[in-house]
This record gives structure tokens, C-alpha cells and sequence, in this order.
């Protein structure tokens, strides 16, 4: 419920129909992709146009209203979770792709706009975006630039921090603002690389430039199957060292083959421990040549099976299934918990032996799907929510999985980004010092800590109280956070 002072401030601004209040009308904000952490806001804000968020900001600043910023509530470390006594201010409307430019290949796109949405809108110029996370059919623009979201082809073609040219943003006190330029750089610090992954906790997004590239003219996936996950893992490995950059190179273990192919029917071989998707593209001689030697390396590293696409059908078949891996594990448990934290490449196998270790000590099933070519893990602990122990034996499994990743030198997350979920992970990886940073910036667009609060950067206080070893225990999480 919003203080009266508040709703009457806001409501001079929007109409009523964009000016949410009910608990009919929240409810359904309560969440985003994280659903174990719940919490119903004050009030949901639908503006139309820049000029209502500058107003909406204004006032909740001078209000001191804590603002949560919401794209397609794809997040999944809880980054768009609403505070009770703030606002949730969606950026649905701002679906537009103001322009295109087919010679500078770039193109204008508001926030809202879905990711696929804009591929799909640049074809007919023979271009495409890049970043293509597994929900690019629902996720926005402005979430992937929240998060620096990734997906298949960022191992070649790179994060969205690596495919946008300028960010248009308003501050909470109302100040509009522009990281980066539309020239290939700009002067000063590259304050466009602090934004994006920025996690909503430094300005509200309305308005991107993002880089497109020319269609390849060709592309072609192998599919390799391996006879367990520690063969498939050194040919991630070996792939690389033969100095072959692939478009594309996944890996998924036999519990998400089996649950993908079931959904989609890709083809998939179900008796393998594990199986590697590789796209190369470009010209047809590069891709001849390069698949030539990416054959040669899986050979040497015993593929039990090796397949080539002969077409775009099969090519796109093959990559239905990684696309759809996470709805497909869903179909096989009543719920899944999906960890996402990136590791060096040579630790891939001693990392996936030890999750299966604990999948039975834990008595917990786990898919593995991911960006192999780059590390990023995305294991799905499956479990029942209703089934007592089931939630408690979940968290413990995925924090040893978190601590794993840092314990080799990898990160606590790839992708995803940190939200509410990794904040305790946060403690055990960054030095208070480094923490400290983390906050001044924080504190230097947003001295009152109104956008997206408790997000991102625990407060000293927090990881004091957490106890930074924890890591040692199997729980990354502070014990504010609310459980399932």
C-alpha cells in the first residue's frame, strides 16, 4: 500500500490505468524468473514516453520511494524482486525500435524491446544482433543490457556489453543522461561498460544503440556425443587450444539431452554421457576449412559420434534443443533451481565430477547445460518444492557449487548476474575493501540508494554479520534473505 502522499504525487503524473495499486493488479509483479523469493510492491508504473520516467524518478526521489525497474521479469537471481514499500516501474511500453541504420549497421531500440524481436526487424538488411540468450523470445533489450547478458554465440561474437554503442538512462534524480556514443568510442571513461551489467542499481534505461552484424553466409553445427562428461569437457578444452574460436560451443550432459529431446525431438543421442554443439560460420570456404579441423580434434579426443548439419533445417534443429533445455528440465520435476557461475575451461571436468558427486549425496538430480566455450555454468538442481528437505538440501547443493567456482578461480556468476541471490556469494569473493568500491560507485549515482535496492552489493554490515568464510560451509546466501 502506498503512502497517500505518494499515490497522489504519482498519480498527477500517469493516467489510472498506468498507475497500478490493487493487490490484484501487483500480485503478478511479486517475482520475476526467481520465484523463490517473493515480495508484493506498493505500486506498479507503466509509462508511455522518457518524459514520464524523468517525473516518476523526480518524485520518488525527492519522496525517497525505493524504484525497481522491471523489463520482461526474465531475471533469474531475483534482480527485479520489488520492494514493499517502493514501486516496480515497467518498461513494457517502451517496446519501439525507433531506427535503423542499415550503412552504420546499427539500430535505436527502447528498452522493452525483445531481443529476438530485434533480428527479426534487421533480416531484410541481410543483418542480425548477436547476444542470444536461451529466452531471447521473451527477454528485453534493456534486461540483457541490465545483466550483460550472453548466450550461445558469445564465446565469438561477445556479450552485450561488446554489442551496443550508446545507453540513454535517467538517474533517480531525474537527470537524463548518455554512456558511450554512437562513434565506434568515445571520450573519457568507458562509462558504457559500467552501465551495462550495472544491474539497475545506477540508472533507468530508455533508450539503446546496439551493433548489429552482417548475416554470415553460411553456418553449420557438429554434434559430437561423448561416452561421459570428463571426455566431452577436455574437447572443450582441446578445441580452444587448437586455436579454433567457434560461433558457437555448448555442452549438455545425458539428463538434459534426454529431457531436450523428448520436448523438441531434435534427434539428440540419448545413450551419450554428454554431447558438444560447435557452429562455425562465415564464408563456405572458412566453414569447410574450420569444421575440417574441429572434426579432427573430436576424433582425437574419442567422440563416440560425430554429425554435421547438411542444412539450415538440421542446423536449427540441433539448436532447438539447447534453446528450449530449460523449459524441457521443467517438464520432468515439479520445479529447478538454476545456478549460473563461470569457471576456468580447464577446470570444467574436475567441476562436473564433483556436481555429480554431490547430485548423489544430495539425493538431488542435475542437469548440465552451458556455454562450455567460455565456462559459464548453468547447472538445474531438480526438486520438489512440496517434499520436506527438498528446499534446504537444494540451497546447500547449489552454494557448494557456487564455492566450487570460486575455490578454482572462477566467478560466482557469468551471465545472470547477482540480484538477490548471490549476495552472500558476493562476501566470499570480494575483499571488504573491494566491496567498499562497489558501494561508492553505487552511492555515486544514487547517494540514497532508492533504485534496486539490496541488490547486487551487500553492505559491509551484511558480510560481517554473514561471516566472509561461510564459503567454507556451503552458504553463500546472508541469512536476511527470505528462503523458498
Amino acid at each position: 500500500m502506498l503512502d497517500p502522499t505518494v499515490h497522489a504525487a504519482l498519480a498527477a503524473i500517469l493516467p489510472p490505468s498506468a498507475l497500478l495499486t490493487t493487490q490484484e493488479e501487483t500480485k503478478p509483479y511479486e517475482c520475476d524468473g526467481l520465484t523463490l523469493y517473493r515480495e508484493v510492491p506498493g505500486a506498479v508504473l507503466l509509462p508511455d514516453n522518457e518524459g514520464q520516467v524523468v517525473a516518476i524518478l523526480r518524485r520518488c526521489h525527492e519522496l525517497s520511494v525505493p524504484v525497481v525497474a522491471r523489463g520482461a521479469g526474465t531475471s533469474l537471481p531475483g534482480g527485479t524482486l520489488p520492494v514493499a514499500a517502493g514501486v516496480v516501474l515497467s518498461l513494457a511500453k517502451f517496446k519501439r525500435i525507433l531506427s535503423i541504420d542499415r550503412d552504420a549497421r546499427t539500430a535505436i531500440v527502447q528498452p522493452g524491446v525483445r531481443n529476438l524481436a530485434i533480428t527479426e526487424a534487421v533480416a531484410p538488411y541481410g543483418l542480425y544482433y548477436a547476444p542470444d540468450p536461451s529466452s531471447q523470445i521473451a527477454c528485453s533489450i534493456g534486461g540483457n543490457v541490465a545483466e550483460n547478458a550472453g548466450g550461445v554465440h558469445c564465446l565469438k561474437y561477445g556479450l552485450t556489453v561488446h554489442n551496443i554503442r550508446r545507453v540513454r538512462g535517467v538517474l533517480i534524480s531525474g537527470d537524463v543522461v548518455e554512456f558511450g556514443s554512437d562513434a565506434l568510442d568515445s571520450p573519457g571513461y568507458d562509462l558504457l561498460a559500467l552501465i551495462t551489467g550495472s544491474e539497475g542499481l545506477l540508472a533507468v534505461i530508455t533508450e539503446i544503440t546496439v551493433k548489429l552484424l552482417p548475416k554470415p553466409q553460411l553456418a553449420k553445427v557438429a554434434l559430437a556425443a561423448f561416452a561421459s562428461v570428463e571426455q566431452a569437457g577436455s574437447a572443450v578444452g582441446a578445441i580452444i587450444a587448437a586455436g579454433i574460436v567457434p560461433a558457437g560451443l555448448e555442452m549438455m550432459d545425458q539428463q538434459a539431452t534426454r529431457a531436450a529431446e523428448a520436448f523438441v525431438h531434435a534427434g539428440y543421442p540419448l545413450d551419450a554421457a554428454a554431447m558438444l554443439l560447435i557452429e562455425t560460420d562465415g564464408t563456405p570456404e572458412e566453414v569447410a576449412g574450420e569444421m575440417e579441423e574441429i572434426k579432427r580434434v573430436l576424433a582425437a579426443e574419442r567422440a563416440t559420434e560425430i554429425r554435421i548439419s547438411s542444412d539450415e533445417a538440421e542446423r536449427a534443429l540441433y539448436w532447438s534443443g539447447r534453446k528450449a533445455a530449460f523449459p524441457a528440465v521443467g517438464r520432468i520435476a515439479p520445479d529447478y533451481y538454476c545456478i549460473d557461475g563461470t569457471i576456468p575451461r580447464a577446470a570444467l571436468a574436475h567441476v562436473l565430477r564433483q556436481i555429480a558427486t554431490w547430485s548423489t549425496e544430495y539425493g538431488l538430480a542435475c542437469a548440465n547445460v552451458f556455454h562450455a566455450g567460455d565456462g559459464n555454468l548453468h547447472p538445474l538442481i531438480l526438486f520438489d518444492a512440496n517434499k520436506p528437505g527438498d528446499k534446504e538440501r537444494t540451497i546447500a547443493f547449489g552454494d557448494q557449487i557456487l564455492a566450487l567456482c570460486i575455490e578454482v578461480g572462477g566467478t560466482i556468476t557469468g551471465e545472470h548476474g547477482v540480484g538477490v541471490e548471490k549476495l552472500g556469494g558476493m562476501c566470499a569473493q570480494f575483499a571488504p575493501a573491494e566491496l567498499e568500491r562497489f558501494r561508492s560507485i553505487k552511492t555515486a549515482f544514487d547517494q540514497q540508494g532508492l533504485l534496486n535496492p539490496g541488490k547486487a552489493v551487500p553492505t559491509l554490515a551484511r558480510c560481517a554479520e554473514f561471516g566472509r568464510m561461510h564459503v567454507h560451509h556451503g552458504n553463500l546466501r546472508h541469512p536476511d534473505l527470505p528462503r523458498f
